[in-house]
């Protein structure tokens, strides 16, 4: 696996901290800014939002920059925000420098899942997915635990002082391990003053992106899309309010609460390695049984977050089940968008976020209706089960069509 596969995973590391962190911060801003556990949950959709819109429209606007300026910028905005949001005692500013951040992070998700897997062999392209969404996992066994740790002695803010400190060497890293003159579209950039050149790199660029968006959404792509963002939108539901749940519901300590995160991040780890290692080859069947599993497993930590013991034992497998499937889904998604070199990588990050967006504000209404703690793990599970008709929908049309579906 080249080095620079790598290093994308330790960018998106400290970019994947700052999209869990606030799942154990959430008290703590609620009660600093003076607004409700809900509102503080809208912090973790708005950037969700910015992730979504991001996504397509970072992917086009850098597309003709080198690869390696485009992660730089993409970089460069996301500390600056964490920054902003830091020093900020608005509730209306940390909550558009969530915003503005997401979209920085969607371009920098967008440009580097496209790089990660032009750079191996398609026999890798599983594993070098693996390796940056693994960013992500390692956040949530390290980075987010110890960012609860910092709002727990130092308050909320230290945590975004962190996650902006720890982007820097990621973003030394990228300036010497990535190519200066490859393009998002994987040719090399053309001299600044060949005007004709240009020109006709431009028109061809655009209809690469007409292809490109007829294949993303075309009939068998949309059921995936659609999918993924239930899927991950029942992870965030109760991700987002797992420590008012552990502490309200489950009767432990708020020092629980890294522990509980670092639980989670330790499964989520271990799903996406398996679903790395056996994602190319057995992708229909790690989303199936992952799907199902997702929907009891939510359901049973519904029923039993009054009991700790029985808690800690499900946030784990709960982690795997959700980072596994997920890993499995881009996986099959960016085999199924071979078409659209440029914009599948962020069509998966939109339909990611997209989840990740709903599911909190989804979580958010349960609470204020007044439902309880244990409303938003419920909800969860209701996504999971509308996930589950949109694939066997799918399976079924395939099987009316008599069109044999290829994974």
């Amino acid at each position: 696996m080249p080095f620079a596969v790598y290093v994308l995973g330790l960018a998106v590391f400290a970019q994947g901290t700052s999209e869990f962190m606030l799942s154990g911060l959430v008290s703590s801003i609620a009660a600093d800014l003076g607004v409700s556990l809900a509102a503080a949950g809208l912090l973790t959709s708005a950037f969700a939002v910015g992730m979504v819109l991001g996504a397509p429209l970072m992917a086009l606007a850098g597309r003709t920059w080198p690869r390696r300026r485009a992660l730089l910028f993409f970089l460069a905005v996301f500390v600056a925000v964490h920054i902003a949001g830091a020093l900020t005692p608005s509730y209306g500013v940390l909550l558009a420098t969530r915003f503005v951040g997401a979209l920085a992070n969607a371009g920098f998700w967008a440009v580097a899942l496209t790089a990660a897997v032009s750079m191996v062999p398609d026999r890798l392209k599983g594993r070098a997915t693996a390796v940056v969404v693994g960013g992500v996992t390692i956040a949530c066994v390290v980075g987010v635990p110890a960012g609860a740790v910092l709002g727990e002695r130092w308050g909320w803010r230290a945590a975004f002082w962190a996650v902006a400190l720890i982007s820097l060497p990621a973003f030394a890293a990228i300036l010497r391990s990535l190519p200066g003159g490859v393009r998002g579209d994987g040719e090399a950039a053309p001299v600044r003053n060949e005007l004709r050149v240009r020109n006709e790199l431009r028109v061809r660029n655009e209809l690469r992106v007409r292809d490109e968006l007829r294949v993303l959404t075309g009939p068998r792509l949309r059921p995936t899309l659609l999918t993924m963002a239930l899927v991950q939108g029942a992870t965030f539901c109760a991700f987002s309010y797992l420590e008012p749940l552990l502490t309200r519901e489950s009767g432990l300590s708020s020092a629980w609460v890294p522990a509980a995160l670092a639980l989670f991040g330790a499964g989520a780890f271990l799903g996406v390695t398996v679903a790395g290692r056996y994602a190319d080859r057995r992708a229909t069947a790690l989303v199936a049984y992952g799907m199902v599993a997702l929907a009891l497993g939510w359901s049973a930590l519904a029923l039993t977050a009054g009991r700790p013991v029985a808690a800690l034992v499900l946030i784990p497998l709960l982690g795997l089940l959700a980072f596994g499937t997920g890993t499995a889904l881009i996986t099959r998604l960016l085999g199924q968008a071979a078409g659209a070199p440029t914009l599948a990588g962020a069509s998966a990050t939109a339909a990611f976020n997209l989840g990740a967006a709903v599911g909190p504000w989804a979580g958010g209404l349960a609470l204020d209706a007044g439902l309880g703690h244990r409303s938003p793990v419920w909800v969860s599970a209701a996504l999971m089960g509308l996930a589950l008709v949109v694939a066997g929908a799918r399976r079924a049309a395939v099987a009316v069509s008599g069109v044999r579906v290829t994974e």
